[in-house]
C-alpha cells in the first residue's frame, strides 16, 4: 500500500509548496530604453534581463514584472501600494519613500545632449552654469540633473520641461522645442538610432542635428522598495536578502557583465 501512497504524497507536498509561493508584483519603467521599457505589451530591456535572471533563482515567490510610466511607479512606492520598482538611482533626499535599495544593478553615465546650433553658440562644458538661459528636457519624474541644476530651475536661471519618455524628448529636441536633453548616454543613443531606423528622426534634414555637450554624473540603477507600506509586505526583508545575495553572486561570477555584453550586442 505504501508504494502506491508515496507518489501521491510527493505530488501533494509539491503542490502545497507551489501554492505557498507568495505572489509579488515588481514595477518597471515603461519608457527608458534600452534599460527598461515595454515591448509588445511585455517588459523588456537590460534591467529586465538582469532581474529576470535573479528572480528565477529566488524561492517562495511568484514574481510578475509590470511596466508603468516612471511617475506612476514612483507614486505607487510613495503611497505604499507598490512593492518595488526598477531602476531608480539612489536618492533618499528627494525620494525618501524608497528604501531599501538593492545592490546596484548597472552603472550609467548621465549626459546633456543639445542641438548643434546651441553647442556652437558657446562652450557647454560646465554643468549647469554653461546652460543658463536654456530649456532643458527631462523624462517625467526623473531626478538626474543634480542639486545645482534643481536650484537653477527654482531660481529661473534655466527652464526644465518634462516629456513622457526618451523618445518624446529626443523628438522635441530635434524639432527645436527644447535646447538640450539630459539622460543616460546609452539610452539617448539607443533611442536616437531607433527613431532614425523608424523614420521618425531626420537629423540634418527635417530635424536639428544633436551632439553631446558634457557628462553630468555617473549613476547606478537599483531595484528600489517602498518604505511606506506600514508592514503590509511582511516578506520584504526576506525578498531583499534573497535578491541581494543572488545579485552579489551574479556580479562576482561576471554574469551581469555577460548579460550586458550580450544584450547590447543583440540590440
Amino acid at each position: 500500500m505504501l508504494k502506491y501512497c508515496l507518489p501521491l504524497l510527493i505530488t501533494t507536498i509539491c503542490a502545497a509548496a507551489q501554492a505557498a509561493d507568495i505572489p509579488v508584483t515588481v514595477y518597471a519603467d515603461a519608457g527608458y530604453p534600452p534599460y527598461s521599457y515595454e515591448k509588445d505589451g511585455k517588459p523588456a530591456g537590460l534591467y529586465y534581463e538582469i532581474v529576470h535572471a535573479a528572480f528565477a533563482r529566488m524561492h517562495g515567490y511568484k514574481i510578475e514584472v509590470q511596466t508603468v510610466p516612471w511617475k506612476r511607479g514612483m507614486a505607487l512606492l510613495r503611497s505604499g501600494s507598490g512593492f518595488a520598482l526598477y531602476p531608480p538611482y539612489l536618492n533618499t533626499k528627494d525620494e525618501p519613500w524608497t528604501w531599501p535599495y538593492s545592490l546596484p544593478l548597472y552603472e550609467e553615465r548621465v549626459v546633456a545632449v543639445c542641438r548643434k546650433d546651441v553647442l556652437a553658440a558657446k562652450p557647454r562644458k560646465r554643468w549647469p552654469e554653461d546652460f543658463y538661459g536654456l530649456t532643458i528636457g527631462n523624462n517625467a519624474g526623473f531626478i538626474v540633473g543634480g542639486e545645482a541644476f534643481e536650484q537653477a530651475v527654482r531660481n529661473g536661471s534655466l527652464r526644465m520641461e518634462e516629456g513622457k519618455d526618451s523618445e518624446t524628448n529626443i523628438i522635441k529636441l530635434g524639432m527645436k522645442r527644447i535646447d538640450c536633453y539630459i539622460n543616460d548616454r546609452v539610452s539617448i543613443q539607443w533611442t536616437r538610432n531607433q527613431l532614425k531606423a523608424e523614420g521618425k528622426l531626420d537629423e540634418g534634414g527635417a530635424h536639428a542635428e544633436i551632439g553631446e555637450a558634457t557628462v553630468i554624473a555617473v549613476e547606478q540603477g537599483f531595484l528600489g522598495f517602498t518604505d511606506r507600506d506600514n508592514g503590509k509586505y511582511t516578506y520584504k526583508s526576506d525578498f531583499v536578502k534573497q535578491f541581494d545575495t543572488i545579485i552579489y553572486q551574479m556580479k562576482r561570477t561576471g554574469e551581469i557583465d555577460t548579460i550586458a555584453r550580450n544584450f547590447f550586442k543583440n540590440h
